[in-house]
């Protein structure tokens, strides 16, 4: 019959085999459809309690909380347990057809016990991982890590740097480092280099924190960042500035820590955020970059970094890697010329990002010798460069403190590139100007101004030299940007210096301008008549102008500074000249000019005249036509200080600098016996002198800078230190020239020493160039009798030289003696001194030339 079931099965078998299906194992058999139904029902409810638990744990997550432990254990479990479950399932067909007697037996009894019970069993897992899943929190917060890494393009030219100040921060007793420089340097491409080196090395810290800190200090906003790295913002975010910098000493102070600041303008008080101080004790560590070199101070640095701009090498490795090797081989003559718009960047690691992104897409050659061209003329227009680069840079303008300085440093914009201008000289502008007080020092000087330059230097400004500074070439297009776009009437100006033009442009709107700049062109007439209502800076120096028209100053009454200096053929001013009534600053040195015009005695406001290397013979009637002049140059001109020039400088009782030429000892001597005109002496070239003693006096010429001797003979030069008003010694003071800086010797016969030397303690540079009879520079016997009267400071010979040059001195034997270390000095130029021993310079890494 259809329902009749073969079994072959051994006789001893068949008793246990029914029983075990009854009563014993069997029973996984008889219960298997309900176990697997029940398995099927308790395996969905675990589905639809995980997808409800992913569910939460999205939610947490999206808010920055990360999966508890449990969870992600419990959901593990339910994915693995999940997976058996669908393979026991896709097996359900197969092992129910194998059922017989109602359920009760199978035809392959043993593999169908064993199934029955994989069912029993999962089916009791499914049921003890159920309400495992019921969980009251499913995320937390997530700790923070020890770093997150900062993106960084590339460290080209920054590596050494970076290695640098790795050392810096490693070392125990280093708890604050400062890293300074201009805008665009690299210094927040370092700051991320050093977040990501802690990444990198192995390192002890428990948390490295960056945090970005914006112009305008904001305590509050600082706080915020620290604490949204500790993850604990969200829990604070309504809370005071004062529970905000509890909690965030509470954390740091159980913590060695890294914090990082980008772009500091002012020190940060690190008690008001909450930032334990670094000790050697706790191990922690600062690092902070800034513009300002002050903050460095501020902050208490241990250490300070300052970032330069790239070598030239540096820069074309960066600006070839920014533009990309394809871009470079898409026409021969395109590496030529991206060498040269690299130069034109001068080393700013952000100007060689920007312009070298904006070429790397220029395939034709033409677009590269386009760009070098406006390069050439004004980078202002090269595309991104206004935006990327220029308004970057002018946060550090935007900083200054006011004013009157942005003035000062705009001022300097008016210069040709790399063009050096000397602290004094742009000291002179600012207070013709009106941008400083006008108040001079006994020597003449200007406090304020040095204050000001000095601002501008620390805020990377400007580059400071020693007695000059200059501007950056980048930063120079910025200022000029400025004062092209400004709408500002103080801040408008016209610069179109060291642009070889032959004439005066039509296109300059002379009646809108406040300054204008033609410096270092090829102008060699003036034909314009121009009306100028507002224009106070006209700068034409550096040209070659023969002469000027009358009608040119006709319409200028608001001019105050005008410069002329470098017409080397330019031979007389017009009368007109005196239409400048408001005219306070004239520069006519290195002209031709040999005569006072009759137009300058209209010049009543006239405050400054500078006619140095000029052909000037005489200053008759200055005392009565400039009666305001403070500044009078005459160095290396034509003019010789006799009795009749000492009466008319007399008269000028506002004097307060002279610089000028003498050729007779006995004027001489009568000078530094009128105190206040002696006083004012700052450059002095003594020519053409024969005397048998020269005298000069330290407490008279006390504002002494500059001293030449040339082309005289004279016996012996001695010193005198006694006031010749108070006819006594000056105990209180040291008895020497201060302010004596440098010295040039020049064909003097005559001494065979320079012992008065001594009395310059503060020289810097030294020339002694064909003085036949000298055999020695500071002799021990002189020497000697000097010390014994006068301060210790006086004994040691040149401790502050950095420059000597010794030539056509055949008879020179030594320098002195005991040769003195000259630890200051680093360049040495001997030429035809055949008996100076070169022993006199020790052994020093010095710059030392020496012929024979």
């Amino acid at each position: 019959m259809g329902g009749c079931v073969s079994i072959d099965i051994p006789c001893d078998k068949v008793v246990s085999q029914a029983y075990s299906c009854l009563f014993g194992d069997g029973n996984y058999i008889h219960m298997m459809k309900a176990n697997l139904k029940a398995l099927e029902t308790t395996m969905q409810e675990l589905r639809e309690r995980r997808d409800d638990v992913l569910r939460r744990v999205s939610i947490e997550e999206n808010k920055g909380l990360e999966r508890l432990a449990q969870v992600k254990g419990w959901l593990s479990s339910v994915a693995s347990i999940d997976s058996q479950v669908s393979d026991l399932l896709r097996e359900e067909p197969t092992e129910t057809k194998r059922l017989c007697l109602f359920g009760y037996c199978s035809k392959k009894c043993k593999a169908s016990c064993e199934y029955g019970k994989k069912v029993s069993e999962m089916l009791e897992e499914v049921k003890k991982l159920l309400p495992k899943g019921d969980f009251k929190e499913v995320a937390e917060k997530r700790p923070a890590a020890k770093v997150v890494k900062k993106d960084i393009q590339t460290t080209i030219g920054l590596d050494s740097m970076v290695g640098k100040a790795w050392d810096s921060i490693m070392k125990p007793e280093r708890r604050i480092l400062g890293i300074y420089g201009m805008g665009g340097v690299g210094k927040t491409t370092l700051l991320d280099s050093i977040n990501n080196k802690f990444i990198e090395e192995v390192n002890e810290f428990d948390v490295v924190i960056g945090v970005l800190v914006s112009k305008h200090l904001q305590y509050e906003d600082i706080q915020n960042k620290i604490l949204r790295r500790l993850r604990a913002d969200q829990e604070l975010e309504k809370e005071t500035e004062e529970k905000k910098a509890s909690f965030i000493e509470n954390i740091l102070g159980r913590k060695k820590f890294v914090l990082l600041l980008d772009d500091l303008w002012s020190a940060v008080d690190l008690s008001r955020i909450g930032v334990p101080r670094p000790t050697q004790e706790n191990g922690s560590k600062i690092v902070f970059t800034t513009r300002k070199k002050e903050v460095c101070r501020e902050m208490r640095a241990d250490d300070e970094m300052k970032i330069e701009c790239l070598s030239n090498n540096e820069a074309w490795e960066l600006f070839q890697y920014v533009v990309g090797e394809a871009a470079l081989k898409r026409h021969p003559d395109i590496p030529t010329l991206a060498k040269t718009i690299s130069e034109k960047c001068h080393g700013l690691p952000l100007a060689l990002n920007v312009i070298g992104k904006a070429m790397s897409c220029k395939e034709d050659v033409h677009e590269w010798r386009h760009a070098i061209d406006v390069l050439k003329k004004s980078s202002r227009e090269f595309p991104g460069m206004e935006e990327n680069i220029l308004s970057v840079l002018k946060v550090s303008y935007d900083g200054l403190e006011d004013e009157k300085v942005k003035s000062c440093f705009l001022y300097c914009s008016l210069f040709p590139e790399d063009y050096e201008i000397t602290k004094e000289e742009l000291i002179e502008y600012w207070i013709n100007e009106g941008f400083i007080n006008g108040k001079r020092n006994e020597d003449g000087s200007n406090n304020k101004g040095h204050v000001i330059i000095g601002s501008l230097v620390r805020a990377h400004l400007l580059i400071e030299s020693e007695t000059a500074v200059k501007m950056h070439d980048v930063l120079r297009e910025m200022a000029l940007w400025i004062g092209s776009t400004s709408l500002r009437k103080e801040e408008k100006q016209c610069v179109k210096s060291g642009e070889k033009l032959s004439c005066i442009p039509d296109d300059i709107l002379w009646s809108d301008l406040r300054r204008i700049s033609l410096m270092s062109n090829q102008i060699e007439k003036i034909s314009c008549c121009p009306r100028c209502p507002n224009l106070s800076t006209l700068f034409l120096g550096d040209n070659d102008l023969k002469g000027i028209p009358g009608k040119f100053f006709q319409f200028m009454s608001a001019l105050v500074v005008l410069d002329l200096s470098r017409n080397r053929s330019l031979r007389d001013l017009p009368e007109e000249i005196c239409s400048l009534t408001s005219l306070k600053y004239l520069n006519l040195s290195y002209t031709r000019i040999s005569s006072l015009s009759v137009g300058m005695k209209g010049l009543r406001k006239l405050i400054s005249l500078d006619l140095e290397k000029t052909y000037l013979e005489s200053i008759d009637g200055i005392g009565t036509s400039l009666p305001n002049l403070q500044v009078l140059k005459l160095y290396r001109s034509r003019h010789y200080i006799d009795a009749r020039s000492i009466e008319e400088l007399q008269l000028l009782e506002n004097l307060k600098i002279l610089t000028g030429n003498v050729q007779d000892a006995s004027i001489l001597e009568s000078i530094q016996r009128l105190e206040r005109l002696a006083s004012c002496v700052q450059r002095l070239r003594i020519i053409n002198m024969s005397a048998e003693v020269l005298t000069l006096n330290t407490v008279a010429l006390g504002g002494l800078r500059e001293l030449e001797i040339r082309s005289s003979n004279i016996s012996e030069i001695k010193i005198d230190w006694k006031s010749k008003e108070k006819e006594d010694l000056l105990c209180n003071s040291s008895p020497c020239f201060k302010r004596l800086s440098s010295i040039v010797i020049l064909d003097l016969e005559g001494p065979k020493e320079l012992t008065w030397l001594l009395f310059a303690p503060n020289l810097k540079h030294l020339e002694v160039i064909r003085s036949p009879s000298l055999e020695e520079i500071i002799n021990e016997e002189k020497g000697m009798s000097i010390s014994n009267v006068h301060p210790p400071d006086m004994t040691l010979p040149f401790p502050k030289l950095e420059s000597l040059t010794l030539r056509g001195s055949p008879e020179l034997k030594r320098i002195c003696s005991n040769p003195p270390a000259l630890s200051s000095l680093k360049d040495v130029d001997i030429e035809h001194c055949p008996n100076l021993p070169l022993e006199s310079f020790g052994d020093t890494n010095r710059n030392v030339e020496i012929e024979e």
